[in-house]
């Protein structure tokens, strides 16, 4: 199977100088401090904020200083050619779009605190970035209105883009001829749980039993998610609580067993946004310890995006990591050792997978996307699928007690025809 063209966007290396004699102007702006923060902006996409240290004017950025990242957008080909639309409005190049702010984020009666200095486009020419990378813009330019550089602030970024292609598999429809999900008590290849536990069990507070097998075109079994900790409303409550999780098992097969290669946790949380709080973490061995990947929520109603991203800034897994960062982590791959071997010279990098799942009480088709880099065997692949699917379920797991289930969870016979 052939992957799919994807490019990752990024903004880094943010840093500003604001001139001795300017400061008194910007009487807020401390220079041994970062009060100052930034909107970056594209055409289709969420709007994205980073902090902007300020350094003394007199100070150069080495370009060999490590390298950070503030922002990060993931473009599909869809997205490139949308970006590259032209419009009776405007006939230019897509352009990345950066407002920079003095004072900190934040909003005092609902009016921004952060004065705006001066903003900055840099266009974008995103043809050919599918297969080969791309420097924008690495450097200083002046912002603001003064246009003397030794009077005017100096903004310092890199905005680049490279290669970063994907295999998508919408396993629903078994679109993907590379792994395929169903029951292995049937047929039915759009069944892929093998048991919800007894009606007792579900009646009561508790929801447990739940398993997911994942086969390849041959039927053979390549990943499994397993409920290895039961989904229990607290005491006094009909919520699964962040104190007492449910948790999956993600398991491959090796050596004529399964073998554990990662732990999902998912808990219902209190507060407004009442979502589903999940957490997952990467098993090296019985004896190592766990590194997490992913921790953040998603909307228990509308559904949302399950992502381990290790170079994302403020990105949606909730865990930021430079993109320079060392992770003593590795994909298994193929069968026997998984790679454990290699563990402390292997890692993750960059973006992992992502999969997007619907609300509580909705059927998913999730689409789950999962970098080349990260794939080197079937069993690679099927393990992020059987993840994603493990996500879709805990929204239903964790949904109230007080509520129902959809049709399809409460009646194992409604899967199996």
């Amino acid at each position: 199977m052939d992957p799919c063209p994807f490019v990752r966007l990024t903004v880094g290396n943010l840093a500003l100088k604001i001139p001795v004699a300017s400061r008194p102007a910007l009487s807020v702006v401390h220079p041994s401090s970062s009060p100052c923060f930034c909107k970056i902006m594209l055409k289709n996409f969420p709007l994205q904020t980073a902090a902007v240290p300020c350094i003394p004017a007199e100070n150069q950025f080495p370009d060999k200083q490590l390298q950070t990242l503030d922002a990060t957008f993931h473009l599909s080909k869809v997205d490139i050619d949308k970006l590259a639309e032209k419009s009776i409005f405007s006939s230019s190049k897509p352009c990345l779009k950066i407002a920079i702010y003095i004072g900190r984020r934040g909003t005092t009666c609902g009016v921004n605190s952060g004065r705006l200095l001066g903003k900055v486009s840099v266009p974008l020419d995103l043809a050919g970035t599918e297969v080969r990378a791309c420097v924008f813009l690495n450097g200083w330019i002046s912002v603001g209105k003064e246009t003397n550089k030794s009077t005017s602030a100096q903004f310092h970024l890199n905005v680049k883009a490279e290669p970063d292609p994907r295999f998508v598999f919408q396993y629903s429809v078994l679109e993907t001829p590379v792994v395929g999900i169903k029951d292995p008590e049937s047929s039915n290849s759009r069944s892929w749980l093998s048991s919800f536990g007894s009606e007792r069990e579900r009646l009561g507070k508790e929801r447990k039993g739940w398993s997911i097998t994942v086969h390849d075109l041959s039927g053979s079994p390549v990943a499994a998610a397993s409920m290895v900790t039961p989904f229990v409303a607290s005491p006094g409550s009909d919520r699964v609580s962040h104190s007492n999780p449910g948790s999956w098992l993600i398991l491959r097969p090796g050596g004529g067993t399964w073998k554990p290669w990662g732990r999902l946790e998912a808990w219902r949380e209190r507060g407004s946004s009442d979502g589903l709080g999940y957490r997952f973490e990467l098993i090296p061995d019985m004896s190592a310890a766990a590194i997490v990947l992913a921790e953040s929520t998603l909307s228990s109603s509308k559904g949302g995006k399950f992502v381990i991203d290790l170079g994302a800034a403020g990105g949606s897994n909730g865990r930021a990591t430079p993109g320079s960062a060392t992770w003593p982590a590795c994909s298994p791959r193929g069968s026997g050792d998984f790679g454990y071997g290699l563990w402390p010279f292997c890692m993750y990098r960059g973006f992992v997978m992502s999969a997007r799942v619907e609300g509580e009480g909705k059927c998913s088709k999730p689409c789950v996307e999962v970098s080349v880099a990260h794939v080197s065997c079937t069993e690679d692949a099927a393990v992020y699928v059987a993840l994603s699917a493990a996500v879709d379920l805990s929204i239903d797991a964790c949904r109230l007690f007080s509520q129902r289930l959809r049709k399809e969870l409460c009646n194992h016979q409604d899967l199996l025809g």
